[in-house]
Order: C-alpha cells, then sequence, then structure tokens
C-alpha cells in the first residue's frame, strides 16, 4: 500500500521519529503506516547514511537560490524542523534565533519559504474564532492568577491498558506544570499530583476547569471533594460553561499538540508514554515559542506563585456579620427549626449565610457561593447563572 497522499512528507517523518523512540519495531512500523517494511528499511538506511537530508526528496527546482541564503543556514532550519515536527516556520526561527543568536538567520517568510521547498511545511486550515465569555473570570495578566486543569482525552498504550493524562498549565506564560497519565480520572489519583504541583509551584488565584469529574458536579456551587480542598486553600475554582471549551482555548490549544507529539500512536506502555508526556513538558516549556507572549518561551515568562502550599490546610473562617451553621453528615443544616439540604460534600464544614433581601440569604463556602436560601420554599436555590449572564 503506497503512503498516505494527503501528506507524503509528513508520514515518513512522523515513522522515523516513531523507530528513533525504540518503541517499535520495523515490521510494527510497516503495519502501522501501510507500507512495506522495505520501504521502512529504505528510509532508516538513508537517514543512516546521510542524516536528516537522507529523509528530504530530490530537489526540483533551479540550483540557483533567490534569497542568498548559504546552504548551512539552509541546512539547519531543515534539520531543525526535522527534529521538531510540530513547529511551525515562526517557531523554527525563534528557536534557532534563541540558541544559535551568532549566526544571521533569514526573516519569517524566507524561512517559511525553504521548508516549503523541502516539502515540510503543512496547510493548516482555518479554525473559526469565537469569543469566550469571562465577565466573572480573573484575568490572566500575570504568572499565577490563572491556572487551568484538566483531562486530555483517554486511549489506550500498546499494552492495552488506559491512559489519562491530567494537565495543569499557567494561563498567562502558557506554562506547562504538569502533564502526568493516570489510570483512572478519580479524586484519589488526582489530588497527590495537584498536590505536588502546589508544593512545587506554589498556590495560583484561581484554578480553570470543565464540568467533568473529579473537578465539577451537580452539587449546589458545582462543588467536589477536590474542589471543596482549592477553597480551604483560598484558591478560586472557575467552571467554564458546559461545551464551551473556547473558555479554556489556551489550555484546549496546549491539548492539541499534546495529543499530535505524543499518542499518534501511543507508546507501548504508561512508563514509555510518561516519557513522552516528559520530553513534550520540556520541548513546550523550553523550546517551542508561543506568540501569545511574544514569541517567548514559558519558561522566560513564569516564575512560582509568592503563595506556598501550607503545612496544614487552614479551617474556613467568616466575618461577625455571617450567620453559620454545621453541615450534618447527611447534608443537611438546621434553619429556624428546619432540616435544609445543602450537600454531603460539605459534611462537617460550617456554611456562612448572608441576608440579601426579606427572607432571602446567600449561602456560601468561604468565599465561593452555594446559591439562595428562599424561607419561604424552604430550600437553597443553587446558582443557575454563567459569568454572571
Amino acid at each position: 500500500m503506497p503512503w498516505k497522499e494527503t501528506s507524503v512528507m509528513n508520514e515518513r517523518l512522523q515513522l522515523l521519529g516513531d523507530w528513533l523512540t525504540d518503541d517499535y519495531s520495523v515490521t510494527e512500523l510497516a503495519e502501522s503506516y501501510g507500507v512495506a517494511r522495505k520501504t521502512v528499511h529504505k528510509w532508516i538506511q538513508r537517514y543512516r547514511e546521510l542524516g536528516v537530508e537522507g529523509l528530504l526528496e530530490r530537489s526540483r527546482t533551479p540550483g540557483h537560490c533567490p534569497w542568498a541564503v548559504a546552504a548551512e543556514v539552509r541546512d539547519r532550519i531543515v534539520a531543525t524542523k526535522l527534529k521538531y515536527q510540530r513547529f511551525g516556520p515562526k517557531k523554527v526561527l525563534d528557536y534557532l534565533r534563541r540558541t544559535q543568536p551568532e549566526v544571521r538567520w533569514p526573516a519569517d517568510s524566507t524561512g517559511g519559504e525553504i521548508l516549503r521547498r523541502a516539502g515540510l511545511v503543512r496547510k493548516r486550515k482555518a479554525r473559526r474564532r469565537v469569543p469566550g465569555d469571562g465577565a466573572l473570570f480573573l484575568g490572566c495578566d500575570a504568572p499565577n492568577r490563572v491556572w487551568s486543569a484538566d483531562y486530555k482525552g483517554e486511549f489506550r498504550t500498546g499494552d492495552g491498558r488506559w491512559c489519562y493524562p491530567l494537565t495543569m498549565t499557567d494561563n498567562h506564560s502558557r506554562y506547562l506544570l504538569l502533564c502526568r497519565g493516570l489510570p483512572r480520572t478519580t479524586t484519589a489519583m488526582t489530588r497527590p499530583w495537584m498536590e505536588w504541583v502546589f508544593r512545587e509551584y506554589g498556590l495560583p488565584e484561581a484554578l480553570r476547569t470543565d464540568n467533568g469529574t473529579p473537578f465539577a458536579s451537580r452539587a449546589v456551587g458545582g462543588l467536589t471533594a477536590l474542589s471543596k480542598w482549592w477553597i480551604q486553600l483560598g484558591v478560586k475554582p472557575e467552571r467554564i460553561r458546559p461545551a464551551t471549551p473556547t473558555e479554556n482555548g489556551r489550555h484546549e490549544r496546549m491539548h492539541r499538540e499534546l495529543k499530535a507529539g505524543t499518542a499518534r500512536p501511543p507508546a507501548r506502555n504508561a512508563k514509555a508514554q510518561q516519557a513522552r508526556f516528559d520530553d513534550f513538558t520540556r520541548e513546550f516549556n523550553e523550546e517551542r515559542s508561543h506568540e501569545g507572549i511574544g514569541r517567548r518561551i514559558p519558561a522566560s515568562v513564569y516564575h512560582s506563585s509568592p503563595r506556598a502550599y501550607p503545612a496544614k490546610v487552614p479551617p474556613v473562617e467568616y466575618t461577625e456579620d455571617v450567620t453559620v451553621r454545621r453541615v450534618r453528615h447527611n447534608g443537611e443544616i438546621k434553619w429556624k427549626g428546619r432540616l435544609l439540604y445543602i450537600t454531603t460534600v460539605l459534611a462537617q464544614e460550617p456554611v456562612g449565610l448572608q441576608e440579601i433581601g426579606e427572607g432571602r440569604w446567600e449561602v456560601r463556602y468561604s468565599f465561593h457561593v452555594l446559591g439562595e436560601l428562599d424561607e419561604r420554599r424552604g430550600k437553597v436555590i443553587p446558582v443557575r447563572t454563567w459569568h454572571g449572564n
């Protein structure tokens, strides 16, 4: 079977990259890419004999270069693209200018043309940009103001076991704080790695997630055991609206790169897959430039939070003007002789009530609003709006 017609060079580069990981045999590569074993051996041999240049088709263009770029410079640009296959022309040139500043590199457009003629530039699909609504979200104007956390879509490694990548990023600098493949998405699996991040980098002001487990639930305030812990630490939970990933667009953009760079195809087992995640994290933070931060690398922008992770989780306290009730083990509080259900997530925890109108009370857990107690109806009405809409 021939190479895929859509991108012969890209398929060839990906095959060689997979071979260099030592995760796959020639037979496995041939089956995965739909080519003969002879073809796999051909490109491996050409790489061994000629290096990265051996992967290129012989040029059909005139020998004269209209931009007068030295052959050695062109070769370095091509070699860098082959090493970082997910980098576009700008990121290739940014990397070279940063790591080899003594060389006079060509303009971005010229570098892009060099890569295009080498068959190393793919046409990008136009993406429809939809602005998110962040009226009550904190701004991402400094490191550690807002972090994002999510589980990237699950997949099976080569041994058939499930892998769920847990990721955390700083929204301002794009710094990838964590990328850890876990076997399940439970709180018990998630919390230790989040705690590791908090100890390593300190605490953010807010943590933005979607509405999936274990980050959110259908309980009042969207609380889970995990988000309750964040509130106790003074970290504000921020939840994007359902089916609106654009409200966490920076994190989603990283996820697209993560999937393309580490899971196509997956590694043979969890250990090998984690090694790919670790390599991706280093590249994303220290080698890949990002236009959203002035084409710098995240490591040059990010710094740890001055808010250190405490040795002991502090108790939730309220001011004197707030009426406090302790939630019973069954999730209820006693209010003016009546039992009102809050949530079992807050069992044995204090909630605060503050009057906002006749017979109406705002119910909070620390600073986090859970809903409104309507004395006439005898129930707590959960928050229904999104970001003040």
